[in-house]
């Protein structure tokens, strides 16, 4: 696996064209690896396939990480042009099974494989020239063009690991074994497994703003707990040890699972872990490409739910409390055994970074300071729901990497597998997965009687969300004036015995708008460019209520919680449903609407000519347009050939309402005269930023 394997690379040292070198062979490999892993499918027509339901077809990952580039240099202002505006919107936007998510294929019109390789080597040609040419100092840090472009490598990284995964759940007829490194040949017996004492200390969590590694946002801040002694096993628990689980019924006896954990198993119908296999009384194991005799000692892989269930089945039968680790007992096992992070290694310390097998290996190989597979082999499911440390910022330039899966759903997955590469391999990673899902990853036990402490946070601490979310909602609290109530009230009324059913809102945020449309229209979509706003009303749609934390003053702090039930608006959710998509370039399916509204939208946009010009495809005949803009085209550093107005023309002012009649006549007619709202974007309790934003509506012709 020698040729696969790269470590990440520290970006602070060296000389900036040392560090060039450093970042085009990082890059290459990436790029060299990403595509060797589909060498396993049969042949091309495998692409069209999905791996799992709830999952794109392979052909969007194998053009996704492609495509993530260009999106997020394009974000960035690094580069001013695309390669290929329709690509890179059909594989912008992946699933995790959220509400947001578009699973459905039949929206999406899959190019020729042929395309899609040819799409790559052209974005591969500009990244490459990006990096040998475009100014580098050093340190590269979160503000630093260089930063995108590791953010594209670690990202490519995930998906080698991720589809891999998807690759595995296809049928054996559809890949080819051995093209992508060799896997362990080491079967045996399952080793006894036994638990051993880790001593308790204060743990501390959280990657230094000055850290060398690339990091992504959940990695920062600080948090710090006083983790006591705790006893967990020598190995991770293998094939062997599970199969008495299975033996004895687990799968079958609903008082070891949770209720979610049930409510899968029962869905699944599961016996046994899925990448098993059973003829009679002889199990296999599916490998990526291949099965094999069932390799007794390697680890067992589970989701959360399945991990869980053998510990309570080992309570019941032994009278003890096990369960999984929680995130900071990891760290203080991989602190106890002293295991170097990546940085420091000769060779890996463990079956991890593609640097032994392509596949995991025996469970008591990999040994240090008693303990086996600290890092390594398979990833370890943990107790701990994932959320920000103290201090935690987004990226602006990958805003919802993180924030949407801190919604208590997702489990931290500890340790890294055997394709764990890059970032993934180190020790700061924290990457978490719905509990039902599958990845390379198995668990070990923990036996403790000490009361077991998850760090969440039910209020929502993101500052931008937070003011996004006053903004919409917190005349609940203040009886001020509301724009988005006033800006739906006009539109009904403006728009009073029209026939309208289908209604799109392009600026989504925290969600006021659509629910307040709901009042009047019977189907709202409302999407937003970032899942970290969206997933607030969707939150209101789920549960009935969000919270959030705004700036009182100083150091001081008020606490929000907004109950749907208590706004009036809760009777009508079914007619919403919130989306993720890009404004500046919406999917296809986007189209039959007979309003649309681009509330406070065009100052945010990259190019708002380009949105104004094109809009009217996506409207019915004689749909209508509402547009609320503030103009505020400098606030977001918005080139000038992007304006709309707001300019000289031929030495007289054009203004932005001027742009708008002049971009929009062809296809429309403006229909009232255009009014004001007042939008207040409160700062903190005491300090808000008033706007004056203009309201004009447009027939379509």
């Amino acid at each position: 696996m020698k040729e696969y394997h790269s470590k990440t690379i520290n970006l602070r040292e060296g000389t900036p064209e040392e560090k060039r070198k450093e970042l085009l062979d990082y890059f290459e490999k990436t790029w060299e690896t990403d595509e060797k892993l589909y060498t396993q499918l049969k042949s091309d027509d495998i692409f069209y396939n999905q791996g799992d339901p709830l999952r794109h077809v392979l052909l969007f990952y194998f053009g996704h990480t492609a495509v993530f580039y260009i999106n997020k240099l394009f974000l960035a202002k690094i580069i001013n042009s695309r390669v290929n505006y329709e690509f890179e919107s059909i594989f912008a936007i992946g699933v995790d099974e959220m509400s947001w998510d578009d699973l459905n294929e039949k929206h999406y019109n899959w190019p020729s494989v042929a395309d899609v390789r040819k799409y790559r080597n052209e974005v591969k040609k500009r990244i490459t020239n990006i990096i040998l040419n475009s100014p580098l100092m050093l340190p590269i840090e979160p503000d630093n063009p260089f930063w995108i472009i590791m953010m594209g490598i670690e990202h490519e990284r995930i998906h080698i690991e991720t589809s891999s995964v998807l690759i595995r759940q296809l049928p054996l007829n559809e890949v080819i074994p051995g093209k992508f490194g060799e896997i362990c040949k080491s079967f045996g017996v399952a080793p006894q497994n036994e638990f051993l004492t880790v001593s308790g200390s204060e743990v501390k969590m959280g990657k230094p703003q000055n850290h060398p590694l690339y990091g992504w946002d959940n990695e920062y801040g600080y948090y710090v707990e006083k983790v006591e002694n705790f006893k967990t096993t020598k190995y991770l628990v293998s094939n062997g040890e599970f199969l008495e689980f299975v033996n004895d019924n687990g799968y079958n006896t609903k008082t070891f699972w949770n209720e979610e954990g049930w409510n899968w198993c029962r869905y699944k119908d599961a016996q046994m872990p899925f990448f098993w296999r059973k003829n009679g009384n002889d199990y296999r194991l599916r490998l990526i490409a291949e099965e094999i005799s069932m390799p007794w000692n390697w680890p067992v892989e589970v989701n959360q739910l399945e991990a869980k269930a053998f510990c309570n089945w080992k309570t019941a039968k032994e009278g003890k409390t096990f369960r999984l680790l929680t995130e900071s007992e990891w760290y203080r096992l991989a602190e106890h055994c002293q295991i170097p992070d990546m940085p420091e290694w000769k060779n890996a310390p463990g079956n991890i970074n593609l640097e032994h097998y392509a596949s995991p290996c025996p469970v008591d190989i990999f040994e240090s300071k008693g303990f086996y597979d600290v890092i390594g082999n398979v990833w370890q499911w943990t107790e701990t729901p994932i959320t920000g440390f103290v201090g935690f910022k987004v990226h602006p330039m990958y805003d919802d990497f993180s924030t949407p899966t801190f919604d208590g759903k997702h489990n931290l997955i500890k340790g890294g597998s055997w394709i764990s590469t890059g970032n993934e391999a180190t020790h700061h990673s924290r990457y978490a997965f719905r509990r039902h899902f599958y990845q390379h990853a198995g668990f070990r036990i923990v036996e403790s009687e000490t009361a077991l402490l998850i760090h969440t946070d039910e209020y929502e601490t993101d500052a931008e969300v937070a003011i996004s979310c006053e903004t919409n909602w917190g005349d609940l609290y203040s009886g001020k004036p509301n724009f988005h109530v006033q800006l739906a009230n006009l539109i009904a009324t403006k728009l009073k015995g029209y026939e309208i059913y289908n209604v799109l809102d392009l600026n989504a945020a925290t969600g006021r708008l659509a629910f307040e449309l709901s009042i009047y229209f019977d189907h709202i979509t409302a999407i937003d460019f970032s899942a970290r706003y969206i997933r607030m009303p969707i939150q209101l749609q789920d549960k009935g209520f969000m919270r959030y934390i705004v700036k009182n003053e100083g150091k001081l702090v008020l606490y929000r919680e907004i109950v749907l039930a208590e706004t009036g608006l809760e009777k009508n959710i079914e007619k919403i449903q919130f989306m993720q998509d890009n404004a500046n370039n919406l999917k296809p399916i986007y189209f039959g609407y007979d309003l649309i509204i681009a509330p406070n939208l065009l100052e945010k946009m990259i190019d708002p000519v380009l949105f104004l010009e094109t809009i009217h495809k996506r409207l019915n005949h004689k749909g209508f347009l509402v547009i609320a803009s503030t103009y505020d085209w400098e606030g977001n550093a918005l080139n000038i050939e992007h304006w709309p107005g707001g300019f000289k023309q031929d030495g007289e002012p054009f203004t932005s309402l001027d742009g708008l009649k002049n971009l929009l006549q062809k296809n429309f007619s403006l229909i009232t005269d255009p009014e004001n709202l007042q939008l207040e974007i409160p700062q903190s309790s005491r300090i808000s930023e008033l706007r004056l934003s203009e309201i004009t509506i447009w027939q379509k012709k």
